[in-house]
């Protein structure tokens, strides 16, 4: 498998040194992301006239992860409780449950689901507002549909929903409260914030963004389910967290093998760049730095080759004669490297490449490649160890690495990734179920078609005569394997073409929240 130490902590993990440095992961303030739009912009441009608007509202609730809007509708609890299971070396286990009531709407929630109408899920909304897989769903539906506000306010109102229900001593800041992606009552919550850290970057909120990466992997920083280490060297260089991104790495990579993920290869060399450029730290300080970037870059470059000439090309650079001839960099590194390596420097290059354009980065760059292509020359051992690790550790990724990928809808990842993972249907409110799920209540068997099925589903049961949307009738009594599990064959072929179908159909919308600072990344 794919260096499995790197995404999984050996016995250390997240009992040692990764439960205390968790610890120190969240502030409060630095989840709310007006406080770092006023930073950027000034108080009275990012409140405007909300302040005696929030007055008149009569149901405010205090929350840290997200604050209620007053276009949302009043909430009531909802059926979703959460339950401390038990603790073990200082850590706190949780779950979410589903009560009764809940449960009955998750079931309509399936059905509206393979029903492929999305006003199903419109109007299963408007008789229950804050049913949390609804909310996950109809937001990618607006998001395909390119309403971004909307897609935006829905993960945010899925985040109120949850946070509604957290248990008394659940804490966001402790970095010692765990939640198991394998049931799948808890995946909501690593979604939502999943989803909603991707909204903040992608409105200039890198800093906030950062924060909510680090609270998923609290939640679980053993398994890592969404990946998120695939993202948060980014983060962190985006909101120019440089220091963080350095200690994260001096600290985990004993027991993580973080230097085996291509990004933090790359990653961790360019914050200690930014580093020895700060001017207002010592001269040791900066010489430090400068030799810490030099020497993991170099390693970067050794070992991951293939990174080097699509990231140039990304950046409009074109690489002097002696780079482009030399084969080491040449087009067999892309050709040659396993599928599982492929995917992750896609993944790394298509996300990070706007932050490698610094001509003064280029430049740094440019030197320590020709440093590597003499060690080449060379016949430095180094280089041929790397390619025998390159082929032999990376012959398939773990389950959470196709998770991350399909979320970040990166589209050169994506392209990368296996026929197992494209030929199945993927749904936003639960991508990839774990394949060791524990299951807490499943659906009950449906035998007849409901009367209601629209048009669409109609028009393929006349194409496809076996085409049957409420899923195989089991006979031998096996149990589901998770909500997304139950469609059956007939939705798997067709799954691909509904997205691309998803974007032309209306629907009625929900109440808008004005919203003047709008989506576009500012910087």
């Amino acid at each position: 498998g794919l260096a499995r130490d790197t995404l999984r902590s050996r016995a250390l993990g997240a009992h040692g040194k990764d439960a205390t440095f968790l610890s120190c992961f969240n502030l409060f303030r630095n989840l709310n992301p007006e406080n770092e739009l006023k930073r950027y912009f000034g108080a009275r441009a990012v409140l405007g006239d909300q302040r005696p608007r929030q007055r008149q509202r009569q149901y405010v609730r205090s929350t840290w992860l997200t604050a209620p809007k007053n276009t949302w509708p009043r909430y009531s609890k909802t059926g979703i409780a959460m339950q401390l299971v038990d603790t073990r070396r200082g850590v706190q286990h949780f779950t979410f449950e589903h009560h009764r009531e809940y449960q009955q709407v998750q079931f309509k929630f399936l059905d509206a689901v393979e029903s492929m109408d999305p006003n199903n899920i419109v109007l299963l909304l408007q008789m229950n507002p804050y049913h949390v897989d609804s909310l996950l769903q109809l937001s990618d539906v607006c998001r395909m549909q390119e309403d971004q506000e909307m897609a935006r306010d829905l993960i945010e109102r899925a985040l109120y929903s949850l946070e509604c229900a957290f248990h008394p001593v659940f804490s966001l800041t402790s970095g010692t409260c765990r939640l198991d992606y394998r049931r799948p009552e808890n995946r909501a919550f690593f979604l939502a914030l999943f989803k909603h850290l991707m909204f903040l970057e992608k409105r200039g909120c890198p800093r906030t963004a950062l924060e909510f990466c680090k609270l998923i992997l609290s939640l679980d920083p053993e398994n890592d389910p969404l990946c998120v280490l695939l993202l948060i060297d980014f983060l962190s260089l985006r909101a120019r967290e440089y220091t963080f991104l350095t200690r994260i790495f001096q600290e985990w990579e004993s027991h993580r093998n973080l230097s085996q993920l291509p990004n933090f290869a790359f990653s961790v060399p360019l914050a200690y760049f930014f580093l020895s450029q700060q001017e207002e730290r010592s001269e040791l300080e900066i010489s430090q730095a400068r030799e810490r970037a030099a020497r993991l870059i170099q390693l970067a470059l050794i070992m991951f080759p293939s990174v080097l000439m699509p990231l140039l090309d990304r950046c409009s650079v074109q690489p002097d004669a002696r780079v482009t001839s030399h084969p080491f960099f040449g087009l067999n590194a892309q050709i040659s490297q396993p599928p599982a390596l492929n995917q992750l420097t896609s993944l790394y290059v298509g996300r990070t490449h706007s932050l490698w354009k610094d001509p003064a980065v280029m430049a740094w760059l440019e030197t320590h490649v020709h440093e590597v292509l003499r060690m080449v020359d060379a016949r430095d051992p180094l280089v041929e160890d790397s390619e025998h690790k390159r082929k032999m550790r990376y012959q398939s990724a773990p389950r959470n690495i196709y998770r991350h990928v399909i979320l970040s809808e990166m589209k050169e990842a994506t392209a990368a990734l296996p026929l197992e993972v494209t030929s199945q249907p993927v749904m936003g409110f639960d991508p990839l179920p774990p394949l060791d799920s524990i299951i807490s209540y499943t659906r009950p068997e449906r035998t007849n078609h409901p009367s209601n099925e629209s048009t669409l589903s109609l028009f393929f049961r006349s194409l496809l005569p076996n085409f049957n949307l409420q899923g195989d009738i089991r006979h031998d009594g096996e149990e589901e394997a998770g909500a997304g599990q139950d469609l059956n064959q007939g939705v798997n072929r067709l799954m691909a073409a509904m997205r691309d179908m998803l974007a032309n159909i209306q629907f009625q919308e929900p109440p808008r929240d004005d919203n003047p600072e709008g989506d576009g990344d500012w910087d």
